[in-house]
Order: structure tokens, then sequence, then C-alpha cells
């Protein structure tokens, strides 16, 4: 009989986290690594993914740090590269990167005819290229260097409810869901289960992109924060760590028959009717 401590392990598998320098991204790196699994930490912030990295290796692990734009095609190819240099293949892929932009914020006094449509087709295009690209280069490589692979991709609850004035977001995260199950499907079709895709949608955390939206500089809840506390039947915002082991389950081979899965990590707040 197996130890199920090894099933859920990720010794010897390698995986690459977009959006790595973030603070979900964070989570999701040190995730892997406590798991036993090398991890590439790719972001545009190269001194904290150089942190990050060597923060790992100090306490035994293995990381490499990735500087690269998602919507880059050759940065995110010379990532790739960088990683099968060092470890020889790709395990997993968490598409990490994106999240809401100043631009595409839709502020209350503002006419909603007048709202900046550029703004909103960016973050639209972020959330949304900044997956599949990723997946494209990663991807690729996943299928020649493994037997099994992992993707993640991270979608939103606001791909679930019209969430207010941040509709490119809404948007690109919806999108995100159709071609978690659209790739799903096709990677089973031409590869099996060599290659399973799945998505993990967290509820609401605080991140450098929505403090602002939702707590106020003393440590209360902004108007919109206090109202996600109410519909969330945990009545309060989740902590990164808690995602942590949805994430290390969809990487590792105690998930190898699910495909295509969207996994809420969010309190409660998608399945609360509000009564």
């Amino acid at each position: 009989m197996s130890d199920l401590s090894d099933s859920f392990s990720l010794k010897g598998k390698v995986v690459v986290v977009t959006g790595g320098t973030g603070v979900l991204g964070g989570a999701f790196v040190n995730g892997i690594a406590g798991a036993g699994g090398a991890v590439g930490i790719l972001g545009r912030n190269a001194e904290v993914a150089k942190q990050r990295a060597e923060r790992i290796i100090r306490q035994g692990g293995q990381a490499i740090p990735l500087v690269a734009d998602v919507m880059d095609e050759q940065q995110l190819t010379n990532a790739r590269d960088a990683v099968l240099e060092k470890f020889g293949k790709i395990d997993g892929l968490i598409n990490a990167a994106g999240g809401i932009m100043p631009e595409g914020v839709l502020r209350p006094d503002q006419n909603l005819f007048d709202m900046n449509l550029a703004g909103m087709k960016r973050v639209m295009e972020v959330n949304l290229w900044g997956t599949i690209l990723p997946t494209q280069i990663f991807g690729e490589a996943m299928a020649r260097t493994v037997e099994y692979g992992s993707i993640i991709n991270i979608s939103s609850m606001n791909s679930k409810r019209a969430v207010t004035r941040v509709l490119g977001y809404n948007m690109g995260k919806a999108a995100v869901d159709c071609y978690n199950a659209w790739f799903a499907v096709e990677l089973a079709n031409r590869y099996g289960d060599k290659i399973r895709m799945n998505a993990v949608a967290p509820g609401f955390f605080l991140t450098e992109q929505n403090k602002n939206l939702l707590t106020t500089s003393d440590g209360g809840y902004t108007e919109r924060g206090a109202a996600i506390i109410r519909q969330t039947p945990y009545k309060r915002f989740g902590h990164p760590d808690e995602l942590k082991g949805a994430i290390v389950w969809l990487l590792s081979d105690e998930s190898r028959f699910v495909t295509g899965a969207m996994i809420c990590v969010d309190g409660g707040f998608s399945v609360f009717s509000g009564v």
C-alpha cells in the first residue's frame, strides 16, 4: 500500500509559476517547494524572483528565477529554455499572472458609457492571453519531456458573478474558464491522460492590486470590502496559504484522473445566495 504522503509529494517534479512574484504566486511557489518540487519563479520583478529563489535554495530546495512578461512570447521562450537547461524537463505550470489594473476599474462617479474601454480590453487580454501564451510555450515542453504533466489556470469569483466595476477582469476570467474546459478536452483527445488541465477559483484574498478597493487605511473594510464579507459565509478574506492544498493536489499524482475541473477556494462565496 502506498503512503499518501508520497502520493501528494512533488519531489522530482519541476513546476513553473507565472506571476510567481505576486502575493498569491508567492504562496504557490512556497507550496510547491514545501512539497518537494523544484520551482521556476516567473515574473517581471527580477529582484523579487531572485530573492524568493534564493530563500528556497537556502532552505534546501530547488528554484530558478525567471524574468519574463507573460504577453511576450520571446521572453517566455527564453524562460522555458532556461528551465530546460537547468532541470531538463517541465512537469507542471501554474498560470497565476494577471489581475486587476487601475485603468480597468470603473469609478463610482464615472459615466457608464464613458468608461476606459482600452483599459478594460488591456485587463481582459492580460488575464486571458497571459494564460494562453505560457501554456503554448511551457505546455509544448511538457508534452515532450515528461510522462505526465499538469497545468493549472487561476480563475476567479468574477467569472461566475457580475462583480461590479471591473468588466475587463470579469470577461478575462470568464474566458479563462472557457479555455480551461476547451483545452482540457483537446489535450485529452490528443494526448490521452498525459497532460491534464484544471483551474482553481480563489475567493477574495487581499493582494497589492485590490487592497485599496477592499480595505481602508485604518484596517477596516471599504463599502465594497464589507459587501464581499457579507456574501462570504466564512465572513473573512482568505489567506494565500489556504490555496496551497488545492494547488499541490492538482500538481500531484493524486489528481491523475482529474481534468477540466474548477476547484473553488472561496469560503463559500460561490454557493451562498445571500439569504
